[in-house]
């Protein structure tokens, strides 16, 4: 026989037992960037979670972020994506070519979305856009494809410019891919195109140093995480050295740069977010296609064309998304 006291603990546990089942699941995301942490990358990242608790996800009530930051340096990205599987994520956001690597090397069952990056197919991440089979999927800022409209935008600034620099990052593999098709827009616009790498900022000095001794006429900066945090500084030293400098965002425009032409960033990342609240809601990553940019930024600033003596054409002026006075 069941006493009164004995029932009613039962009948309590019963009632409980249903509220405990339907907690929500409450999602782990990791966020795996190439770069360091910096006020332009934590605006991008910013501008993922923003996009996520749009759709629903509340941090600290359905959702939990792990960050990890490789700070420009690709031998750190392997560990860190590791951290992370360790972590028991359910899905990694990675900024980067490199992150997108070392996620990938890490991992072939935890999803993984791209935020940002050159053409995946070309540097192995992925099979096509339209189908990348496996566990990687989300957008790309395609660079390569307007590496060449680079060098044709520099050649209506300066329409006499027959030898220009490019000024990479030569410990990141998508970087050589951007050199590459700068050189393929080079060589069909008649340009002499200098190759200049360095493996890290200290030999940034001696790099400008170089180019100027060379006579290039101007220098295209291939947009690098290891090169974001130091953007302004790299806009200093092209006005020193009187080296129009053509960058590969608005953030490095913004920062000094005299001519940009890119992506928008953010934009980007918040379009990444709605890839992960697809795959977090059942969607495999094999059937969600690589997405495209499908607009590109120009950004002039002639505070630094002022600087170096220079007049910008009307019509280029015409054409811009946002001129910096």
């Amino acid at each position: 026989m069941i006493n009164r006291r004995t029932f009613l603990g039962t009948a309590m546990v019963g009632l409980l037992a249903p509220t405990a089942q339907a907690q929500p699941k409450v999602a782990k995301i990791g966020l795996l960037d190439y770069a360091a942490r910096e006020q332009a990358r934590i605006m991008w990242w910013k501008a993922l979670r923003d996009r996520l608790r749009e759709l629903g996800y509340l941090e600290g009530q359905n959702v939990v972020y792990e960050s990890r930051w490789g700070d420009g340096r690709v031998d750190r990205l392997t560990g860190l994506a590791g951290e992370l599987i360790n972590a028991k994520v359910d899905i990694i956001a990675t900024a980067g070519t490199e992150a997108a690597l070392a996620a990938k090397r890490a991992t072939s069952s935890v999803p993984i979305v791209m935020a940002t990056g050159v053409d995946p197919v070309e540097v192995g991440i992925v099979g096509a856009l339209a189908r990348p089979g496996g566990n990687v999927t989300g957008v790309t800022s395609m660079q390569n494809e307007v590496a060449a409209k680079r060098v044709e935008l520099f050649r209506q600034l300066l329409p006499r410019a027959s030898r220009i620099a490019i000024l990479f990052d030569a410990g990141n593999h998508a970087s050589e891919l951007l050199v590459r098709h700068t050189e393929a827009g080079a060589t069909s616009l008649r340009v002499t195109l200098q190759k200049v790498s360095v493996r890290s900022l200290k030999e940034a000095d001696a790099a400008f140093s170089v180019m100027k001794q060379d006579h290039v006429v101007a220098v295209i900066l291939v947009a690098s995480p290891t090169f974001l945090g130091e953007r302004r500084r790299l806009a200093d030293l092209a006005i020193a050295h009187r080296l129009p400098m053509m960058v590969g965002s608005r953030e490095y425009a913004e920062a000094g740069g005299l001519v940009s032409y890119g992506t928008d960033y953010p934009e980007l990342f918040r379009r990444a977010a709605a890839y992960i609240d697809k795959i977090l809601k059942g969607t495999k990553p094999a059937d969600l296609p690589v997405e495209q940019p499908t607009k590109f930024e120009l950004v002039i600033n002639l505070k630094t064309a002022k600087a170096l003596g220079l007049t910008i054409p009307p019509s280029l002026l015409a054409r811009a998304d946002q001129v910096i006075e």
